[in-house]
Order: C-alpha cells, then sequence, then structure tokens
C-alpha cells in the first residue's frame, strides 16, 4: 500500500500499518510526539490500523489536531483522578474545547482546594504512564459493562446510538474504562503540563430541564512554559472580566429581591450609557437619515401573534395575564422582545410613494425576554435591556444598497469604539431540516441568504456560514464578539426580510400607481448597550477611550487654600462639557494620586499656588505620565479636541511609584 504524505512523499508497505507504527518508522522523534493522524481528511486514533492507500498526516501536539487530542487525554485522566478520589462520583461526558478541556460528573461541588487535590492524584496517575487501549463491544454488552459501572450517564449515550453500532471505549491503569470515540494518546507519559482552572454546574446535554452536573474546566500543553503563560493570560481575563471589574468601578450592581438578570446601572454605567446612546442617537438622525419613534413597551397578544412572534418566540416572552383570568389573552398583554411591528403601523399611519422611499426608523429601545436562568451574565444577557434598534421599510430595489449602508454603519460604530478587529461576521441560515421554525418557502430562503452572500463577498468581509442561526422570518448578519473567556456573543445584527411586510399589509405606490410590498431590514448599529458596555469594560480593562469615560478629568487641589482656584477649574471644564471632580479630601498626594490611577481616570490636574496665580494646572494622565505644566484653556483645547474626534489613546505608560 502507498501512504502518501503531508509533505508530498509517498511512503509503501507491504502489510497493514497503525498510524503509531508509521510515525515511529518516519522517525523515532516523530513517534514519540504524535498524538493523532489525518486520513484522508478524517482525524483518526494513533491505534487504527491502514490497510489501503491513503493521505496521511502524523500530528503531534503542537498541532491544533493534536492539542485537542492531548487535551481529551488529559479529561480522562480528570476522570480517573475524581473516580479514585470521590468512588461514588458518576461520569458523563469529557471533550476537548478551544482552550482546554472540560468533565462533567454526578459529584459534589468542587472547591478550589478540591481541585488542587484532584491535580495531585492526576500527576501520580500520569506518573505511572499507563497505557491507554481501545477496545469495543457491541451495544448490548456496551451497555451491560455501562449499568455494571454504575454509570448511567454512559448508558443513556449509549442507548442513543443504533442497535448495530459498535462501541469503543478506552482502558487506563487500574482498570479505569470510559465510553470515547477518541482520540487519545498512546499513553500518558506524553502529558506534561495541565492545570484544573476551575468549577462550575452545568445542565445534563445543556437542558435546565435535565440534573444539574459538576463540571470542571482544565487546560494542557505540550510544555510547562506555554501553560504559565496561558495561565498569566487567564489572570489578565479574570482581571478583565466585566461582571467582576464592572462592579468594582461602580457600573453596575445587582441585587435579588429585583430579580436576576435585571442589573442596576449606577451612576459611573448610566453615564457611559448616556453618552453612547446620544452619541448613537445624533449619528443615526443627522447623519445616516433616520427617523425617531418613540412606541408602547408592550402590546395585545394580537399584535405578535400577526408578526409570528408569538407562535415562535412565545417561550422568550413575559406574559402580563389578567390575575382574575390569566386564561384569557383577550385580557392579556406581552412585554415586547422587539420593537419591528410596532415600526410597522408607524408606516402604516400614512401612505407612501415610491418616492419617499427609503424609511429609516430607528429607536433606543428597551426590550424584555425572558432569558435561562443559567444563561444570565453580568450585562452580557439579562432579562430587560436597551437596543439601538432601527428597520428599514424600502423598495425592493433598494435592499442591497440599504444593507451595505446598515454594515458600514456598524463598521464605523466599531471602529470609533476600536473594537473592530475583535468581531467576525456570520451569515446565519435557516435550517431545511427544521423548517417547523421558520416561515416561508425554501425558494424566498435560498435567494435571501444568497443576497447577503454576495454583499459580504462584494464588500470583502471575511465571514462564516452557520446553519440553524437564523431569525424565524429571514436571514442574517451576525457581528460577534467573544468575551475574556471565550464565549461568542452576537453585538450587532443585520437581517434581511421578505415576509413581514406581507403579514402586516404593509406597501406603497409605485409609478404605475400600483401598490407594492416594501423590503425590510431590521438592524442595530452598536447592539445592545448593556452587552456594549460589558464588551468595552473588558476590551479596555476599564480604561475607558477618554470621551467614553464617566469621569475624565479629577482636579487635585494640593491643599485646601486652593479649593477656590479647584472650583474655578471645574466650572470652566464644565462650561465646556467635560466630566469632572474634586478631591477635597484631608490626604496625602501620593495617595490621591494612585486612586486617581486605580480609578482609571483618563486625566488629573494638580493645582497650587503657581498655578492659581499663573491660570495654570498641572497635568498628569495615565498616558503619558506627567504631562507638564499647561495653560487652562490650552488642557481645555487638548481635552475637548480628543472628545470630539473621540480619539483613542494608546501611549498607555507604566503607573509611576509615589
Amino acid at each position: 500500500m502507498k501512504i502518501t504524505l503531508k509533505d508530498g512523499s509517498v511512503k509503501e508497505y507491504a502489510e497493514a500499518k497503525s498510524i503509531y507504527e508509521i510515525a515511529c518508522d518516519l522517525s523515532e522523534g516523530l513517534g514519540r510526539m504524535a498524538a493523532c493522524g489525518i486520513v484522508d481528511g478524517e482525524k483518526m486514533d494513533l491505534r487504527t490500523v491502514i490497510d489501503k492507500d491513503v493521505t496521511l498526516s502524523i500530528c503531534t501536539q503542537n498541532d491544533p489536531e493534536g492539542l485537542a487530542t492531548l487535551r481529551h487525554t488529559v479529561s480522562h485522566v480528570l476522570a480517573q483522578a475524581v473516580k479514585n478520589l470521590y468512588p461514588e462520583a458518576k461520569l458523563a461526558i469529557g471533550p476537548s474545547i478551544d482552550e482546554g478541556f472540560y468533565y462533567d460528573f454526578e459529584a459534589q461541588s468542587f472547591s478550589r482546594e478540591d481541585l488542587d487535590a484532584i491535580e495531585e492524584e492526576m500527576k501520580k496517575i500520569i506518573k505511572n504512564g499507563a497505557e491507554l487501549k481501545k477496545f469495543e463491544l457491541p451495544r448490548a454488552e456496551a451497555i451491560k459493562l455501562m449499568e455494571d459501572r454504575n454509570e448511567p450517564y454512559k448508558v443513556e449515550l449509549i442507548k442513543d446510538l443504533p442497535e448495530d453500532a459498535v462501541i469503543s471505549f478506552y482502558e487506563q491503569g487500574d482498570g479505569f474504562v470510559d465510553l470515547c470515540a477518541g482520540p487519545h494518546l498512546m499513553n500518558n507519559k506524553g502529558i506534561k503540563a495541565f492545570k484544573l482552572t476551575s468549577s462550575s454546574g452545568a445542565y445534563w446535554r445543556g437542558d435546565e430541564h435535565n440534573k444539574m452536573l459538576t463540571r470542571i474546566y482544565g487546560t494542557a500543553f505540550p510544555k510547562k512554559d506555554e501553560l504559565n503563560a496561558y495561565l498569566e493570560e487567564l489572570a489578565d481575563r479574570k482581571n478583565r472580566d466585566h461582571n467582576r471589574l464592572g462592579r468594582e468601578m461602580k457600573l453596575f450592581t445587582t441585587v435579588d429581591v429585583i430579580g436576576q438578570g435585571l442589573p442596576l446601572l449606577m451612576p459611573k454605567g448610566q453615564k457611559i450609557y448616556q453618552t453612547l446612546s446620544r452619541w448613537i442617537e445624533d449619528l443615526e438622525d443627522n447623519e445616516w437619515g433616520y427617523e425617531r419613534t418613540k412606541t408602547p413597551y408592550m402590546a395585545k397578544p394580537d399584535l405578535f401573534k400577526q408578526s409570528q412572534h408569538w407562535y415562535h418566540y412565545k417561550e422568550g416572552m413575559f406574559l402580563i395575564p389578567d390575575q382574575d383570568d390569566p386564561e384569557n389573552e383577550d385580557k392579556m398583554l406581552a412585554l415586547r422582545p422587539m420593537t419591528c411591528p410596532f415600526q410597522y403601523y408607524v408606516f402604516k399611519a400614512e401612505p407612501h410613494s415610491y418616492r419617499d422611499m427609503p424609511h429609516r426608523y430607528s429607536e433606543t429601545s428597551v426590550l424584555f425576554r425572558n432569558e435561562d436562568s443559567g444563561e444570565m451574565h453580568g450585562l452580557t444577557r439579562v432579562r430587560q435591556f436597551t437596543l439601538s434598534e432601527g428597520h428599514l421599510i424600502v423598495r425592493p430595489d433598494q435592499m442591497v444598497e440599504e444593507f451595505k449602508g446598515c454594515l458600514a454603519l456598524a463598521k464605523y460604530v466599531m471602529e470609533t469604539l476600536g473594537v473592530q478587529d475583535d468581531v467576525t461576521y456570520r451569515l446565519s441560515k435557516w435550517d431545511p431540516a427544521n423548517k417547523d421554525k421558520y416561515i416561508g418557502s425554501a425558494e424566498i430562503w435560498k435567494k435571501t441568504e444568497q443576497h447577503i452572500r454576495d454583499i459580504l463577498t462584494e464588500l470583502d468581509i471575511p465571514f462564516y456560514e452557520a446553519v440553524g442561526e437564523a431569525a424565524f422570518y429571514g436571514p442574517k448578519v451576525d457581528i460577534n464578539a467573544k468575551n475574556v473567556y471565550g464565549k461568542e456573543d452576537t453585538v450587532i445584527t443585520v437581517q434581511w426580510d421578505e415576509y413581514n411586510a406581507e403579514l402586516f399589509d404593509m406597501y406603497y405606490i409605485d409609478e404605475n400607481g400600483e401598490k407594492v410590498r416594501p423590503g425590510i431590514i431590521h438592524r442595530s448599529s452598536v447592539g445592545s448597550y448593556e452587552r456594549t458596555i460589558a464588551w468595552l469594560v473588558e476590551k479596555y480593562a476599564g480604561k475607558f477611550p477618554t470621551w467614553l469615560c464617566p469621569e475624565q478629568v479629577r482636579i487635585i487641589p494640593i491643599s485646601e487654600k486652593y479649593f477656590d482656584y479647584a472650583e474655578e477649574v471645574a466650572a470652566e471644564l464644565k462650561k465646556n462639557g467635560i466630566l469632572n471632580t474634586i478631591d477635597k479630601r484631608a490626604e496625602k498626594m501620593g495617595f490621591k494620586i494612585r486612586e486617581a490611577r486605580l480609578d482609571r481616570l483618563p486625566y488629573m490636574l494638580v493645582v497650587g499656588e503657581k498655578e492659581r496665580d499663573d491660570k495654570t494646572v498641572s497635568v498628569r494622565s495615565r498616558f503619558a505620565g506627567d504631562e507638564g505644566v499647561k495653560s487652562l484653556q490650552a488642557f481645555i483645547d487638548q481635552i475637548s479636541e480628543e472628545i470630539r474626534t473621540k480619539t483613542i489613546r494608546k501611549e498607555e505608560v507604566q503607573e509611576e511609584k509615589n
């Protein structure tokens, strides 16, 4: 047989060989480092026997596929360690993931001390260097094996497989056996660097109706220095976590008595929201031709039945029943999960000609969605949020250009915020295998998806496609970003809709005096303000660009003798729209300056006798440290220009010691 290798060379063998044997034959070092193989494009275990002509790539732990294999193997070591220490624990699943692995158990919750003890047990298992042996069983025998071992979750997984399926297992040291399709390393000696990072709850199979299990997260790398670098990065991410940092900075808080997913924006957080929303409203209204609306927060079920949300999204809505007759829909109201059907009636309130199209409606919309309790987190996923929502009602011949305009607006917003390099674009499509989830014909879905595909290609925007992520009425572009822990959230959306105009009997009069159905584009420009604030907290570690800071300048008088001059400076700054405070506390200057740095302020103005007499300020910034003495007007001109242009200064300096 002929084996075509990654470099194009060919090896010939007279007899069948495993991938591992071929790796060892190629070089002893490759055999030691081999983790898995790619055979004719399919990832396979090193134990797989090759008996025909194939193309073969040997993956080491330094390759993405090999690294995933390493991490999957470590997850099995984790499972064995937990079973050694907690024999009553039940095994669920333990896959590799983007940055490591996890394993779910029916077991107690685990503290950091517990994780440390489990790590020590894992090290003992690895030190023994047990070989991992793969074996297969018919389905019935596989079920019996797991029943005998009292592993109900494994039994459930096997029973979901076809009757004629052959089930694979891996055995390692002391008779530990786990259901697994692989691949795995040949033995545990190849594990050099790993760490258990955290523990949390997780529903079995991700379904909140199932039992809550205990999940242990970990990671592994080929070398210890790679692990240490990752752990340093992880510590930095924790420091950037908006759920921690946002509370520390007093941007928001949550209160049990108010409810989960209902955060309170505190004055500083509200100031950031206000700055963002005023900017977006002025931008949309004055530069992008939007008409602003204000619509109710709730409506009768009839509205949402007309839009089809009642039938496709009801479980995500909050309903307000009549307490005397909670089953009577005629007396019920629903809090709006979106604004689109309300704005359709704004359009329908008067006749329209082809000449006055398009109509671009926008609204700073307070929306309500009944998110699952396990999904809510800080400001990124909440039950009440505010959206920069817009709906464009356009002639069919205007759809493509207006869709491009929505993407251009979103791109401009992201560039101004400095986050344009942190996003990915996804074409979210319907799932033709699950047509009940959507409205409309396959022909329309195919056509509209192709329109979006062509637009993204023409604009040279890199994108990927995802089946089943569309709205029930049309495909969309989702602009996604990851939080500090790698979880991806949608921050901005642009949707193509060819159905709602028919549902709501919307039309305009064309040049021939005929009624014509318009097209509709649903879009956001900055997305949810709450989620955007969370994103910016993590992006900048709380050190926002000056124009977004809730406190842009702190004035620090050297002593109380200069309070009056500090007040003069503050009044002049305020007159120019610059947010400032005065630190009049009876503390040492070094303490006040350090605290201003900890508060992540862009600027401090120190004032004393010389500054008062000369009408100057001594400027210190987080960008350049001591910027020297400047006239008050010169500083006002400088910071005003920085705020007006929304400049992002990047020349951050190391904090000085005082």
